[in-house]
């Protein structure tokens, strides 16, 4: 062979050598990164480590007739979809319309499904008749049947988003939030509302807590309040947490998706006000020594919000809960947000989570750029 011939064949070599380890390195980051907003649109995302090497992940939305449909994932990142995992409005099921929130825990080798839904029970015809059931499975992809053909509890009033936890003693916890329907409440921001000629009344939505028997068929005991929206214009959490009455959108105030976890010696609960369906759809937390509290609101909130005013094309980021890494060193938080390319529909982000030796609570979102993977995987 020429060296000529040799010269040439020893660069073409060199090309290909370089285009294949360049494209390895470009495969090897994109593995490693992942952008906001997921390829999972629902509403009310909340994610369950299977311990089976799968995350799952349960929402509202994504095509599911009067129930719920399931995604899997091995990293938190690519989704696929289980299909439909839990059906109601049956013959057999007390659940008639209005599937939504559903959470999934893993108790003594079985799955439980906590979720909302319109009560067939309706003598008074209620435009909003939601109540909370709760269905199991040997599965995390079902399918779930209902423990019982009727709610786990009747407060008297319509209930949604189902939070559940068990604390350290092996008591159960439900959470909940009342549903604005017919309820007026009185504050300084209705005042306001009346005066500006806005609305004559503004309704709003509470968080309760109650325990729950083991077998998750009753409550015990009666419900506790745990947060409301403020009642004064000077409270700091005012402002943020009235923005749906402010600017006109409706004559509601929200206190709801709440999700409660325990760090160090400190009980966490996380929740959303403002209206779901909204840009101002957002995201605080408040503190407390029990699973029951009392609660405190937390200066720095709202920890989630639309990055409109900054730049940004989120909004309507809310219904959030928090995975944590198995050592607890490391915290991400899943939650439903919009963009503009989205529009309307609701999309899933995660992003992480930090406290700080304060206390101080603190959520790193919402972001659309690249990011190393979620360093929680099992």
């Amino acid at each position: 062979m020429k060296a000529s011939h040799i010269v040439i064949v020893f660069y073409v070599l060199t090309i290909i050598q370089f285009s294949c380890q360049s494209r390895s390195s470009n495969d090897d980051m994109d593995a490693a990164t992942f952008s906001n907003p997921l390829d999972v649109a629902f509403g009310d995302p909340f994610v369950l480590d299977g311990n089976d090497g799968k995350f799952y992940m349960y929402g509202t939305g994504a095509g599911a007739k009067d129930g719920f449909v399931a995604f899997s994932s091995d990293d938190l990142v690519n989704w696929e979809s289980e299909g439909q995992v839990f059906t109601g409005n049956t013959e057999d099921s007390w659940s008639v319309a209005n599937f939504w929130a559903p959470e999934v825990y893993k108790f003594d080798d079985r799955f439980y499904l906590f979720y909302s839904a319109d009560w067939k029970v309706n003598p008074n015809r209620d435009d909003e008749n939601f109540r909370i059931g709760v269905a199991v499975s040997d599965l995390p992809t079902g399918p779930f049947i209902d423990l019982k053909d009727e709610p786990i509890f009747d407060p008297g009033y319509p209930i949604i988003d189902a939070n559940v936890y068990q604390d350290e003693n092996g008591k159960f916890y439900l959470y909940y939030s009342r549903a604005c329907y017919q309820h007026p409440v009185e504050s300084e921001i209705a005042d306001w509302a009346r005066s500006q000629n806005l609305y004559d009344e503004v309704e709003e939505s509470w968080i309760y807590g109650v325990e729950m028997s083991s077998d998750f068929m009753s409550t015990i005991g009666d419900p506790v309040l745990l947060l409301r929206p403020p009642v004064k214009m000077d409270d700091k959490n005012a402002e943020w947490e009235s923005r749906s009455v402010t600017s006109k959108e409706v004559n509601r105030r929200w206190t709801e998706g709440s999700f409660i976890f325990k760090f160090k010696d400190t009980y966490y609960m996380m929740y959303s006000a403002n209206h779901f369906g909204g840009e101002h759809y957002a995201v605080g937390y408040a503190t407390g020594t029990s699973p029951l509290g009392p609660f405190t609101k937390a200066s720095n909130n709202p920890v989630l919000e639309s990055n409109r005013n900054t730049g940004g094309t989120v909004t309507g980021t809310g219904h959030n809960m928090v995975l944590f890494s198995p050592d607890k060193r490391l915290m991400y938080t899943v939650y439903h947000g919009r963009t503009e390319k989205t529009g309307n529909e609701r999309v899933v982000f995660i992003d992480k989570v930090t406290i700080n030796e304060e206390g101080k609570l603190e959520v790193d979102g919402p972001t659309l750029g690249l990011q190393p993977l979620p360093d929680i995987v099992r």
